[in-house]
């Protein structure tokens, strides 16, 4: 069953197309992750769906409702965590839950939320007094007034600090754990490849790819990185002959290069290394990651 549907989904700012044509699923209780350089048109997606910007075109049903036709029944059933949080600087964490909860029909208890996120120190304290990762936590607490079926996070680790971000993303898997659907936007590779059972890759709003993690890796034609180091230096005139060979690094007794034919490259190097009878003291060949498969589609930096 899905829980999110969004087909041709499109949303210009003036001359710019911030979300083109832009279509998914998203299963029932699964992380599912929209994967993108920023300025993409993750954010701009991930708002037309939960209903904060109203799409040029394009079809989008969340829990089995017409997100556009039914923009309150819709905001009964999810949470969102957006990638800033303004409340009043004096404002409490107890006092914002339980705002926030008389906005909603069906809704969690103040006491439970905070415990859950470890806030009860920090219930009765004020706003502008919790740290960047206590307001993050707030934030998702937030998010879970209303007991969502389906959570959205923008970004939700930006700016936090190691081990805020650990905490988080043990957030995140728990709330597969207990049953709720999650959709993340990200820039970060190593989150997406660490949270996600599917991910989209976003560029230029549009998606060019989706699919689990692993499933993108294997179809990529991404070249694979080798390291070579040897007893004794090789000299660079023999690798001549050694196809397949690309951005070759050479410093002393080790070489790095990377291969899209990894067979043929590595039995023509060993074989450079046998007939010099150079003793090899290591050697990796190592597959495409997810950040290989990321760069070749986008041209983009992680960060």
């Amino acid at each position: 069953m899905h829980k999110v549907v969004v087909r041709d989904l499109e949303k210009r700012y003036d001359a710019v197309l911030a979300a083109q044509g832009v279509s998914f699923e998203i299963d029932d209780g699964e992380i599912f992750g929209l994967l993108g350089p920023n300025g993409s048109g993750k954010t701009t997606t991930l708002e037309c769906v939960i209903g904060l910007r109203q799409p040029d075109a394009g079809h989008i049903e969340v829990c089995g409702m017409d997100a556009r036709q039914h923009p309150k029944a819709v905001k009964e059933k999810i949470g969102a965590v957006l990638q800033t949080i303004a409340l009043q600087d004096k404002i409490t964490p107890r006092e914002a839950l339980e705002l926030f909860a008389s906005f909603y029909k069906r809704t969690a208890a103040a006491s439970a939320l905070l415990q859950r996120f470890a806030l009860t120190e920090k219930a009765d304290a004020p706003f502008d007094s919790l740290s960047a990762g206590q307001r993050q936590r707030l934030a998702v607490a937030l998010a879970f007034v209303n007991n969502p079926e389906l959570i959205f996070l923008d970004e939700p680790t930006s700016g936090l600090d190691p081990q805020s971000r650990r905490d988080l993303h043990g957030e995140i898997v728990q709330m597969k754990r207990d049953g709720h659907t999650v959709l993340l936007t990200t820039h970060n590779i190593d989150e997406a490849e660490q949270l996600c059972d599917r991910i989209a890759i976003i560029d230029g709003g549009r998606i060019i790819a989706s699919g689990p993690p692993r499933d993108l890796i294997a179809a990529s034609t991404s070249a694979q990185s080798v390291l070579l180091r040897t007893a004794q230096p090789l000299a660079i005139e023999s690798l001549a002959g050694v196809p397949g060979i690309d951005d070759l690094i050479y410093e002393n007794s080790t070489i790095t290069f990377r291969t899209r034919t990894p067979a043929p490259t590595l039995s023509a190097l060993m074989q450079v290394v046998s007939e010099l009878d150079v003793e090899v003291l290591e050697l990796h060949a190592r597959k495409a990651k997810l950040e290989d498969v990321f760069l070749a589609l986008t041209g983009e930096e992680s960060q």
